[in-house]
C-alpha cells in the first residue's frame, strides 16, 4: 500500500490512544487457554496483526465475534486444532504463542514460522528451548515447527532476557502439570498485562523480584475471563511527537503515563513542557520553550527506559532540535534500515552505523519518496511526509497499519489530507 500527501500539514484535534498492540495480540492468543467464554475490551480491532491472528484462530476452530462499537471481542474456543490448517504462512512474529492452547488440548501444535518485521536477528531458538524444557519434542519441518508432548513444569533459565520467550513460557507453564520457575524473565508493561489476564483466568503466577517468575500449572485449561487491554505506550509517544512538531494543538487521551516515566523525562529534557492530567496530554507550539528543542543523547534499552520501538520517534524529534543529537541502541544495533529512507526527507542530516544514529538538527524536511522497512520506521516516514515541504510518497504503509489501530481514520480526524492507494 502507498500513501501520498503534500505537506507541511498542521494537525489539530483529539486523538485517543488504542489498546496496546503488544498486549492485545498476546492476550488474544492466551484466550485460547480456555474453552469458556472470554471478553476482551479496549481491543484494537483494526490492527492488521490482530486481524491476521484472528483469521488463523478461526481456521483452527475458535469462534470470535467482533463488537466494533465498543472495541470488544467475544471469544469461544471450545475446539482448537491445527488439523484444518493447510497454509502455515502468517505475517506476524508471535506465531509461537499459538502453541500453548493446542498443546493443552491435543498434546500437539504445528506452529507457523515467525514472520513480521525484519529488524535484525530474531530467531525462535528460545521458544524451542521453552517447549523442550517443558517436556515436548520439537521438530522443524519445511512448513512449520512440530511440537509434541504433555506440558510439564520445569526450570526455564533464559540465557538472555526475552519478551517473546517470557510470554511463551508464561502461557505454556500456566496450563502445564506442576511448577515452573522462569529465570531472567523480561517483564515489560505488556507482559504485566498478559500476567494479569492469565491470573484473571485462574493461573497462579508469582513474580519474585524483577526477573524471576514462579507458575503453578493448572494441568489443563483455565477458566473464562473479562479483561481490558492496556493502552499503547508506543502509540501515545507517536502522537505526542507528531503534535509537538506539526504546529497544531492536539489533545491525546488514554495515555498510559505509568508505563512511560523515562520516555517523558527525555521529552522534558529536550525542551518539551507538556500539559497533562491523569490520562490526557495537550500538545501545542506552546509546549516548546523560547530556545526551541534541545539536542540530546539517549540509549535505547529495556523497560523502564526508552525501548527500541520508540527509537524512530526520538530520531524524528532530533531533526528539529538546535544541534547534533546521538541515539544508541546496542540491543538491536541493526535496526537502522529506516534511517536511509528517512534521510531522503532530510538530506545530509542523518548518519547511521550499527548501534548508533547521529542526527544533525535544524533540518528542513523536503518531500520525498520513502520505502517502509519495518513497522515503526514506516510510521516515522508517514510523519515525515506530513511534516515535509512538498509532495511525498511512502510505499509499504501496510507495515504501519500492522501496529496503529485505525491510523487512516485518526489522521483524517486530525485534519491530515492523505491518499491511501492499495497495491
Amino acid at each position: 500500500m502507498k500513501l501520498i500527501t503534500t505537506g507541511p500539514q498542521v494537525l489539530n484535534g483529539d486523538v485517543a490512544v488504542s489498546g496496546a498492540k503488544n498486549s492485545a495480540t498476546r492476550v488474544l492468543a492466551a484466550s485460547m487457554l480456555t474453552d469458556q467464554p472470554v471478553r476482551l475490551r479496549n481491543f484494537p480491532l483494526e490492527l492488521e496483526d490482530g486481524k491476521a491472528k484472528m483469521g488463523f484462530l478461526r481456521r483452527m476452530g475458535a469462534e470470535i465475534e467482533v463488537l466494533a462499537e465498543n472495541s470488544e471481542l467475544d471469544i469461544q474456543a471450545q475446539a482448537l486444532s491445527f488439523d484444518p490448517i493447510d497454509d502455515f504462512e502468517l505475517p506476524i512474529r508471535t506465531t509461537y504463542l499459538l502453541a500453548a492452547g493446542a498443546l493443552a488440548r491435543e498434546g500437539r501444535a504445528r506452529v507457523p514460522y515467525p514472520g513480521g518485521c525484519k529488524i535484525g536477528s530474531r530467531g525462535y531458538d528460545l521458544h524451542m528451548m521453552v517447549w523442550e524444557k517443558l517436556g515436548c519434542e520439537v521438530v522443524e519441518t519445511d512448513a512449520y515447527i512440530d511440537v509434541k508432548g504433555r506440558l510439564t513444569g520445569s526450570l526455564i533459565d533464559f540465557p538472555l532476557s526475552t519478551v517473546g520467550g517470557t510470554e511463551n513460557a508464561l502461557m505454556c507453564a500456566s496450563v502445564a502439570e506442576g511448577e515452573t520457575l522462569i529465570h531472567n524473565a523480561y517483564v515489560t508493561p505488556e507482559v504485566h498485562d498478559l500476567i494479569a489476564f492469565l491470573r484473571e483466568m485462574g493461573a497462579v503466577i508469582v513474580q519474585e523480584g524483577a526477573s524471576q517468575i514462579r507458575i503453578q500449572g493448572a494441568g489443563g485449561l483455565l477458566r473464562g475471563a473479562d479483561f481490558k487491554i492496556m493502552s499503547d505506550r508506543i502509540e501515545a509517544l507517536t502522537w505526542i511527537v507528531m503534535g509537538a512538531l506539526s504546529g497544531g494543538a492536539m489533545r491525546i487521551s488514554n495515555v498510559p503515563f505509568e508505563t512511560m516515566e523515562v520516555p517523558f523525562i527525555h521529552l522534558r529534557d529536550c525542551g518539551l513542557d507538556l500539559y497533562r492530567n491523569s490520562g490526557e496530554v495537550l500538545v501545542s507550539p506552546n509546549c516548546i520553550g523560547p530556545w526551541g528543542l534541545q539536542p540530546f543523547e539517549l540509549a535505547c534499552g529495556t523497560h523502564p527506559g526508552v525501548i527500541t520501538d520508540m527509537q524512530t520517534f526520538y530520531v524524528l524529534l532530533a531533526l528539529f532540535a538546535n544541534g547534533r543529537s546521538k541515539i544508541f541502541d546496542y540491543r538491536y544495533p541493526e535496526r537502522i534500515a529506516y534511517v536511509r529512507e528517512l534521510a531522503r526527507f532530510a538530506p545530509g542530516a542523518l548518519e547511521a552505523e550499527p548501534g548508533k544514529i547521529t542526527i544533525n538538527g535544524r533540518a528542513k524536511l523536503v518531500g520525498a519518496k520513502g520505502l517502509s522497512t519495518d513497522l515503526r520506521g514506516s510510521m516515522t516516514l508517514v510523519m515525515a511526509a506530513l511534516l515535509a515541504e512538498g509532495e511525498s510518497e511512502v510505499t509499504g504503509v501496510e507495515m504501519a497499519l500492522r501496529g496503529y489501530n485505525a491510523l487512516d481514520k485518526k489522521l483524517a480526524a486530525l485534519g491530515a489530507e492523505c491518499v491511501w492507494i492499495p497495491d
